[in-house]
């Protein structure tokens, strides 16, 4: 049954290696994980959605970011989650692998497009106070979102195709807990030397594209900062850019660490930790990093809480 074939229409993903007492171990470390994120995740978009007082262009991007992290870890963790559980070599057919693949690139690369506009929201904020409101007005918010989702599901649209195109008669054994690209590649009979050069040029375009921006904006905000005269200005001004900057530092770090790299069949083990990184351990920490230091967030989440307890009172 997982001989060679002459083209794949259907994978068996290995997942995890180990005991039977690890998977269990793993699978509620990984659940307790992602039921974090999505809770987390969907408190923010509701409660940014439901109070007047966080209509603002910082949390409106912050709600998308919060949608995407929701979609991009719920591309692949559930089905990790069921293959976890039942401890049993999971079966994927090549159109369901084609879709994750895709929608999982996707979404992350419009996660990267909407960081760098929540950069240059940060620089505006800080760097033209005055003129923020005008700059960042509504339609302009509206576009830079719009923009940043068409952006990443376009972008990977030829990446994806171009994978699929290649025949896979190696073996139809997917190393790893989801349809990874470096691992298919693996399994292509192929000449995929090519591809590989050219799907590393597109990771270094679309990562270090979207970093351009960003270092731009925090170069213009710490130079600014620095020529607050007061030390109480200078952390106020900077308070307003700690979480986007500590989320531009775990999310670029994790996306370089997992793509920009000439080979990409890279070995299974390094690929699943990257995978971790990207897929769990990112999407967790961000609800934290995003609200758990952002008073007015806080007081509208109490707000929000203490208006719930009083309609179930009546």
């Amino acid at each position: 049954m997982l001989g060679n074939y002459s083209s794949a229409t259907e994978f068996y993903l290995l997942g995890f290696p180990g005991s039977k007492e690890l998977h269990y171990i793993l699978f509620a470390t990984f659940f307790f994980l992602y039921s974090v994120t999505i809770m987390g995740n969907t408190v923010i978009i509701i409660t940014i959605c439901v109070n007047k007082h966080l209509q603002s262009p910082m949390y409106f991007f912050l709600g998308h970011l919060s949608v995407l992290e929701i979609l991009i870890t719920s591309t692949a963790v559930p089905f990790m989650l069921q293959g976890l559980l039942l401890l049993k070599t999971q079966i994927i057919s090549l159109t369901a692998c084609y879709v994750q693949l895709y929608l999982y690139l996707s979404l992350g690369s419009s996660e990267l497009a909407l960081i760098g506009v929540m950069a240059v929201d940060r620089y505006v904020a800080v760097c033209n106070p005055l003129r923020y409101n005008i700059i960042m007005n509504s339609r302009t918010c509206f576009w830079m979102v719009i923009v940043s989702w068409v952006f990443g599901f376009l972008f990977q649209i030829w990446p994806v195709y171009a994978t699929f195109q290649l025949t896979f008669c190696e073996s139809n054994l997917l190393d790893h807990f989801y349809c990874d690209r470096g691992q298919l590649l693996k399994l292509s009979c192929d000449d995929t030397l090519f591809m590989e050069f050219i799907l590393f040029l597109m990771a270094v375009f679309i990562i270090i594209g979207s970093m351009i921006p960003t270092i731009i904006s925090y170069t213009y905000i710490i130079s600014t900062i620095l020529k607050i005269p007061s030390a109480s200005g200078q952390r106020k001004a900077f308070s307003t850019c700690a979480s986007h900057f500590t989320c531009v530092v775990i999310g670029y770090g994790s996306c370089l660490f997992l793509y920009v790299k000439p080979k990409q069949t890279q070995a299974a083990e390094y690929n699943r930790v990257a995978s971790l990184l990207v897929l769990v351990v990112t999407p967790f920490l961000n609800p934290f990093i995003f609200t758990l230091r952002n008073d007015k967030f806080i007081q509208a989440f109490q707000h929000g809480i203490k208006r719930c307890c009083r309609l179930l009172k009546d």
